[in-house]
């Protein structure tokens, strides 16, 4: 993935996880910035970036939006050829995670719950801990869905499956063969006890 690419996802992720439903256009991408980092980025420069016009950022400006977009700064480079996003041996674990978390949330663009939930994980200070709580309520039982009543009511179960045809239906009567062989144990058994007496 290429730099440009990068900042238009992030924008794409920034706008989702701040609930506008669509990316954050690059004028509101920079009044945030000067917002909230006080530090000021100029459109022209922007532009060039995503353009490809600039394909290398200043360290100032690589740091500025990686504390910006809460990602590592070495995301912020085109992926050299033949790159996989699981050789980040380099980053730290909790970046690692944030990266292949924000990988996954991209993968499932089609699923938009899914999609905000995994980009909300990413954006935690703590994702790692984020994942070990949802270890931990999962396997207290009964509590994900006492969780789910009071955060959203009426969402019905936890986890509904997404495509309801893909779940085997059991059976409901047994084959002609199959019913031969529930019966069988139990002809043994009696035939046995008949030769016994």
């Amino acid at each position: 993935m290429k730099l440009s690419d990068k900042i238009r996802y992030l924008r794409e992720v920034e706008g989702s996880l701040r609930g506008l439903g669509r990316a954050m256009t690059q004028q509101e991408l920079l009044r945030a910035i000067a917002d909230e980092m006080d530090q000021p980025l100029s459109q022209s420069y922007l532009s060039q970036i995503e353009s490809g016009a600039r394909p290398h950022l200043t360290n100032t400006t690589r740091l500025l939006l990686a504390k910006f977009f809460k990602v590592h700064p070495g995301y912020l480079v085109d992926d050299p050829e033949g790159y996989h996003a699981e050789l980040l041996s380099d980053l730290g674990l909790e970046d690692k995670l944030d990266l292949w978390l924000i990988g996954g949330a991209e993968r499932f663009r089609r699923d938009p719950e899914l999609r905000r939930a995994l980009l909300a994980v990413a954006k935690h200070t703590d994702s790692r801990c984020c994942l070990l709580l949802l270890e931990s309520i999962l396997e207290t039982p009964q509590l994900a869905e006492r969780l789910l009543e009071v955060l959203r009511p009426g969402a019905g179960t936890l986890c509904p499956p997404p495509h309801p045809h893909l779940v085997a239906k059991p059976s409901a009567s047994l084959s002609t063969p199959a019913k031969k062989a529930a019966k069988t144990p139990e002809k043994i058994s009696r035939a046995s006890q008949g030769a016994k007496r």
